[in-house]
């Protein structure tokens, strides 16, 4: 019942003394408790801030309670709505009843019987919710294999996860893409105190600015050409639940300022919006570029990399933990081929610890669903794995600005040489034009060779001009 009695409510009454009232023994017994004068002050307040329960007076001016409770319903996730009157018929909670109400007084009550009333209504909303969630979950949920680990390192990444997941600070992953940054966000989540909440997720690469401002911060109906409705944003969609932020340091400029923001202020505007917002969101980000390079070139904001990066967990690459792979291929193979996965042979398994994993896990992956596709008899040989790691290849690895590498491609004439004059950012460059000649200047199978996304690719083509030869 403690929980119930923490619900937020909203009252809606426009005779002030009974207002304040009512108001003051809630907060007493311990809800967050607003008030509003009239129906359409109550409306503002619900767009403003997420309530549970709604108590609304039937006669009040310029819109009356059944008026307001018709309008509350066309909102998503509304309150419980609890109607209270002096003037009770049986045909006004007849109707207020097939409008949605929960439940409907008659004044004079005590305070008593409301707070029975609210609990009640509290407690259903509740369930309410989480059964949403939960949906919500089930249906966002995919094979994601769990954090299977061998290593010291990864060791280590847990128990960083253990210990900052029951506190609200702000948690930046950092480590190649596809390390596994999303089940640690995940992990996170599920052993806070926010586990109840929803773990929406975005990934910050993936829209144009204008879109990518309209899916965090939601916007109002009539903002753009095309928006006919209110449209919820995911800081709002994951209020008491948690925030993940992937590849955050592709957050263009404008937007880094109003996350921050919103941050700092739990509160922002959506897109065509007059009215704060109010959320309660943790924040919990990842990115695979290098943090001092990102802020001394200006890309991303040094003061929004402080906020969000309160907690720093790092993922090291596959290729520095060998000894993860036969674990993750065995919880592997089992997701992808039921009750009976295949055998691999030994000769497979060496080649697949000596192998640098540009792409990591995720091109682990990769690797044995080929694999097992092309198997025969439930043996996994090295001839069913990718040319890449079942070849032997001497040439120098690719060195990234990110610190990573990527085998299979030639080395620059410096490194070849062991000269030491080239910049690595001459470097880069000369692996990624290796990369693109190699793959017909094919943006997608140039990136999958250097172990990096296509939007990152794209952003290297760009600062080296190099954009006009890509198919």
């Amino acid at each position: 019942m403690n929980e119930q009695r923490d619900a937020r409510l909203l009252i809606a009454e426009d005779e002030a003394n009974l207002r304040l009232v009512i108001q003051k023994e809630l907060q007493r017994l311990g809800y967050r408790v607003q008030a509003a004068a009239d129906g359409d002050a109550a409306l503002r307040k619900l767009e403003e801030s997420n309530v549970d329960v709604l108590l609304c007076d039937i006669n009040m001016p310029h819109m009356d309670g059944m008026e307001l409770l018709r309008r509350v319903h066309e909102r998503p996730n509304p309150p419980e709505v609890i109607m209270l009157t002096g003037q009770g018929t049986i045909e006004t909670a007849v109707e207020a009843m097939k409008l949605g109400a929960y439940d409907y007084l008659t004044k004079p009550y005590s305070i008593n019987e409301l707070d029975v009333r609210v609990r009640q209504a509290a407690e259903k909303r509740n369930l309410r919710v989480d059964n949403q969630r939960l949906r919500a979950q089930i249906e966002r949920k995919s094979a994601v294999p769990e954090i299977v680990s061998r290593s010291q390192a990864m060791a280590e990444a847990i128990r960083l996860v253990e210990r900052v997941a029951p506190s609200e600070a702000s948690v930046l992953i950092t480590g190649e893409s596809g390390t596994g940054k999303e089940l640690i966000a995940q992990a996170i989540h599920r052993l806070s105190n926010r586990a109840h909440g929803s773990f929406i997720d975005l990934n910050c690469a993936a829209f144009q600015e204008s879109l990518l401002e309209s899916e965090l911060f939601g916007y109002e109906a009539g903002a753009f050409s095309g928006a006919k409705a209110r449209k919820l944003g995911l800081i709002e969609l994951a209020d008491g639940g948690t925030l993940f932020l992937d590849e955050v340091t592709e957050l263009p400029p404008g937007l880094q300022a109003k996350l921050l923001r919103a941050i700092e202020t739990r509160t922002f505007f959506r897109v065509g919006g007059v009215r704060k917002v109010e959320v309660n969101v943790r924040i919990v980000a990842a990115t695979n570029r290098n943090l001092d390079m990102v802020v001394a070139d200006g890309v991303f904001r040094a003061d929004l990399l402080y906020r969000i990066n309160s907690f720093q967990i790092h993922l090291a690459p596959l290729r520095d933990r060998p000894e993860d792979i036969e674990p993750l291929m065995t919880h592997m193979l089992k997701h992808l081929s039921g009750v009976h996965p295949p055998e691999v042979t030994s000769d497979a398994l060496d080649k697949m610890r000596a192998y640098q994993w540009p792409g990591n896990v995720r091109q682990l992956r990769n690797c044995l669903e080929r694999a097992v596709l092309l198997s025969n008899e439930g043996v996994i040989t090295a001839n069913e794995l990718p040319p890449e790691v079942a070849r032997t290849n001497g040439s120098m690895p690719f060195v990234s600005m990110q610190g990573s590498t990527t085998a299979g491609l030639p080395a620059s004439s410096d490194m070849a040489g062991g000269s030491n004059t080239g910049s690595l950012r001459d470097v880069e460059k000369q692996q990624i034009i290796a990369a693109l000649e190699k793959t017909g200047w094919h943006r997608g199978r140039a990136a999958e060779m250097l172990g990096i996304s296509p939007s990152t690719l794209y952003r290297r083509l760009r600062d080296y001009n190099l954009e006009g030869r890509l198919r």
